[in-house]
Order: C-alpha cells, then sequence, then structure tokens
C-alpha cells in the first residue's frame, strides 16, 4: 500500500536567531566526538505558545545542506519559523536549510528558530537527528538489546540479535533449523519523505521508537525504499538521498536487529512513466506505486542492497511492493508473464525489469538472504504465482501476499482457493494486512486465517496517521495503538 499525502506546515519568519558563542563540540560518555550536537533552549513563552531556538553543530564531513529533525514529547506545534524550512507531521518536526545557509563545514554552526502552540515548559525534545545521524552519540556505540521476554514456541536467536532466516520446503527455519514465522508491522516513510524533499524517514527512528514496536512483540518490520533516493540519482536532494540514505537505512536495520526484530528491506516506489489504467501518477521519477519495476534502476538498486547487507543474513528482501500489471495488459496470463520474464511489456511504456531480473541481480551480488515475492493485482493475486516462480539458486524465496477490506480477494473462501495451493509449495508471508474501517474486524479474519495455515503476517503500518485516510496502527510513536492497532497488538501480544 502506497501513503496518504500528508499535510506540510512551514512558515518562513523574518529575522534570525543570533550565534551566542564559539562552542567546543561535547564529548560522549567514551571520550569520542559525536557527528553533530544540539543545543534546544526556549527563548520565550505565554500560556498559548513559545519560542525556541536551536544551534546545530557539525563535528562531521563537510556538507553543502542540512536537514534537522526531531520529535515533541507533547502536543507542542510549528506555527512559523525562520533560518530554516520547517515542517511537521505529527509530533515529528524538520527544519531544512534555506538556500542561503546549507553549506555547514567540520566544526561549522547554524543556529534557527520558531513559534510552537503549545507550552515552553512542556517536555523538550531529547533526540535530534542531522542528515539522518543521531547527534550528541557516540560514533562507536551500539543501541542496547530489548528486554523484552521470549517464548519458546518463537525462540529468539542470541539474545539481542535477529535470526538468520532460511526457507525449507514451505516453512522459514532459523540456522539451527528451528522453525520460524514473521510477526509484525511496516514502517512506511523511508519510500515518500526522501523523493518529497522531507527527510528520510516519517517519525522517529531511534531505539526508543524500536522499543516501542517490540513491546508490541513484534518479530520483524518491513521497511518501504525507494530507488532514487538508494542510489542518489540528481533529483533527489543530496540530504536525503545517496550514502546519507543508505546510512540512515543501515543504522535503522542494526537497531531492529539488536533488538532481534527481523528487518525486511522493500523496493517500494520507482522509476518509470505509466499513465494506464490506476495510474499513480504520470512522475517518470519514483514519486508514486508503478505496476512494475523498471529496467532502468531497479536491478542495479537490487545489486546495491544486496551488496550491502549480504554478509548479514538477518536481512530479508521483498522485491516489489505490490506489482499489477494486470491492470495494463488485456489478460491474466500476459500480465504473469511480464511480471516473471520483465522487457517490453504491454500497456507498459518503459522497460519493466521482471521478478526474475531482481532475484538474479540480488544473487549475483552474492548475497543468499531470504527473498520475498508478491504476486499480480497489488501483491492480492498469487494464482499463478507457483507455476511462474522465478529460479532462485540460492533456493531461498517466499511467496509475499497484500490484504485489505478493499482488496478483490478478501474472503476466506477466495483464500482457500487461491492461497492454499501456493501455502502448500512455499513459505507465505502477508507482507501487508490493513483495513480502511479504524477498527479490527477484517484483519482479525486474516490473521485467524494465517495463523491456522502456519503463515506470517506484518500489519500496515506504524506510523501516526489518521486511521481515516489510511491504516495506522499508532497514534503516538511510544506505541499507543488506534482502535486498528489494538487488534494487531492484542493479537500479536496473545502469540508470545
Amino acid at each position: 500500500m502506497s501513503p496518504p499525502r500528508l499535510p506540510v506546515i512551514a512558515a518562513a519568519g523574518a529575522f534570525a536567531v543570533a550565534a551566542a558563542a564559539v562552542l567546543l563540540p561535547p564529548l560522549t560518555a567514551s571520550g569520542a566526538t559525536p557527528a553533530c550536537s544540539v543545543e534546544y533552549s526556549v527563548t520565550n513563552s505565554w500560556d498559548s505558545g513559545f519560542q525556541a531556538g536551536v544551534k546545530i553543530i557539525n563535528n562531521g564531513a563537510p556538507t553543502s545542506s542540512w536537514s534537522l529533525k526531531f520529535d515533541f514529547a507533547g502536543t507542542q506545534k510549528v506555527t512559523q519559523g525562520w533560518s530554516a524550512k520547517w515542517s511537521q507531521s505529527g509530533r515529528t518536526v524538520t527544519a531544512s536549510n534555506e538556500s542561503w545557509n546549507g553549506a555547514l563545514p567540520t566544526g561549522g554552526s547554524v543556529d534557527a528558530g520558531f513559534i510552537a502552540s503549545g507550552k515552553g515548559s512542556d517536555p523538550a525534545p531529547t533526540t535530534f537527528e542531522l542528515n539522518g545521524v543521531t547527534c550528541d552519540k557516540d560514533p562507536g556505540s551500539s543501541p542496547s538489546p530489548s528486554p523484552t521476554g521470549t517464548d519458546p514456541s518463537q525462540p529468539p536467536a542470541d539474545p539481542g540479535t535477529a535470526p538468520a532466516l532460511h526457507a525449507s520446503g514451505n516453512k522459514l527455519v532459523d540456522a539451527k533449523g528451528a522453525e520460524r514465522h514473521l510477526y509484525g508491522v511496516n514502517r512506511s516513510g523511508g519510500e515518500f519523505m526522501c523523493v518529497q524533499g522531507r527527510g528520510i524517514f516519517d517519525g522517529p527512528v531511534d531505539d526508543a521508537s524500536v522499543a516501542a514496536i517490540a513491546d508490541w512483540k513484534v518479530n520483524t518490520v518491513r521497511i518501504p525504499l525507494n530507488e532514487e533516493c538508494w542510489l542518489g540519482t540528481a533529483d533527489i536532494d543530496p540530504a536525503y538521498a545517496g550514502a546519507n540514505y543508505v546510512s540512515a537505512v543501515k543504522d535503522y536495520v542494526s537497531r531492529l536487529e539488536a533488538h532481534g526484530i527481523t528487518p525486511i528491506v522493500e523496493l517500494h516506489w520507482t522509476y518509470g512513466t505509466y499513465t494506464g489504467n490506476s495510474s499513480g501518477c504520470a512522475d517518470v521519477h519514483a514519486s508514486c506505486q508503478k505496476p512494475m519495476p523498471d529496467a532502468q534502476y531497479s536491478p542495479s538498486f537490487w545489486k546495491s542492497v544486496a551488496g550491502t547487507f549480504k554478509d548479514d543474513p538477518a536481512v530479508a528482501f521483498d522485491l516489489f511492493n505490490e506489482p499489477y500489471p494486470d491492470r495494463a495488459t488485456t489478460t491474466l496470463d500476459q500480465a504473469w508473464t511480464c511480471w516473471r520474464d520483465g522487457g517490453t511489456c504491454p500497456g507498459i511504456g518503459y522497460e519493466v525489469a521482471g521478478m526474475q531480473d531482481l532475484v538474479d541481480a540480488v544473487r549475483a551480488a552474492g548475497a543468499q538472504n531470504l527473498v520475498l515475492i508478491p504476486g499480480v493485482a497489488y501483491a492480492n493475486d498469487l494464482r499463478q504465482w507457483v507455476s511462474h516462480e522465478p529460479a532462485d539458486p540460492a533456493g531461498n524465496t517466499a511467496a509475499a501476499w497484500h490484504s485489505y477490506n478493499f482488496n478483490t480477494c478478501s474472503s476466506a473462501s477466495c483464500w482457500n482457493e487461491q492461497l492454499t495451493p501456493v501455502i502448500s509449495k512455499v513459505p507465505f508471508v502477508a507482507g501487508e494486512i490493513g483495513e480502511n474501517t479504524c477498527s479490527h474486524g477484517y484483519v482479525d479474519q486474516v490473521m485467524s486465517w494465517l495463523d491456522a495455515h502456519d503463515a506470517s503476517y506484518l500489519g500496515w503500518t506504524w506510523n501516526t496517521w489518521d486511521c481515516s485516510t489510511g491504516p495506522s496502527l499508532i497514534s503516538s510513536y511510544d506505541g499507543t495503538p488506534t482502535p486498528y492497532g489494538t487488534g494487531l497488538r492484542d493479537h500479536l501480544r496473545s502469540l508470545r
């Protein structure tokens, strides 16, 4: 599923906060200099609002642009700002440089400020990220493992680590041969924030936010990505692309693994002009869901991603979010041929990379990681998955399925007919389940059916959006569930 378009609050002020003094970079507890430091201060307050300033100090490599991100702990809302382009989504605030103050040399600093509604006495932000890197943090430190417990029916790997997974028949097993199931959530943001010039992730991805996910007894998080942001193409702001983007994704993967959570990195938005049936946008760039991956960038994306994580078998790869070549072609057979083989596909104006091309790209990079392969009809139709299954020399693939109450195949009778033949052959992961009702009646049915068929599933999505505009599991990144999210949370906890 693609995220809803989120509102951006931004206002430019007419004055800047002056620099107070030249500061020496602070040291962390181990004595190492952090990559960046941030000073936050409330300079004025009144009954319904306050004025605050931030001083950003760059202790790392010089940069030509910057973006600062932090979360409010209360109900504060930015209403006006200066010396930066200010925006806010939920509790997450982003400040990006103006055209005249983007250069930030090593040892350099920049000041910016804002006015917000709320109370200045509300808790101040505690964690700041500059260009995706956590400030005031020892660069050699590692996140602490989660203190959450385990269950003998779903054994973890060594404490604080995620298990290496492999397909064995129609089961997923760990390095010791024990059967595993993937139960978890999606963490949307990496697919759209960067291409919209608003950051890398939507909301916090620090250790505290991962601990909140783990508290739901989640053992898997799927991370949607954008191929142009990962590859650093010219149309993406460098602050959110290339090395900065890759580093942010790697950091998040490490934090998840430190809590024993399996990361699934997934290709969500891709390049290529498509204006046919069910088109998400006319833009050639990776700014919406396209019907199929593109031959220009998608194999390169997967070769790079696979090369990045090939020595970490705990990371799983989901090849493409929701293929829908069936909406562009005239027959289902044509759609499945396009799905597997790519090339010139009926109704699609760009050269397509098929699922076989992407499997080949992953394995050519030397990665033996588990690969998830979705079906057609927005991953809701798997009827010809087995007969068109891509060849994999590593023998490590699983079928991926998406299920929402508004999909065509949304009943137990359809699942019995279309899914059971696939489940009997290969491991089966419902990479997205959800509903647009702000309730959990449908996902309760889906989870019950999948449990009975020994399958895995992940809810969409761990983001604080209005559940009436999209299936949002939480209302706060501390793990407070929406009415919809309550169903998933309580069910996952019941399994442990």
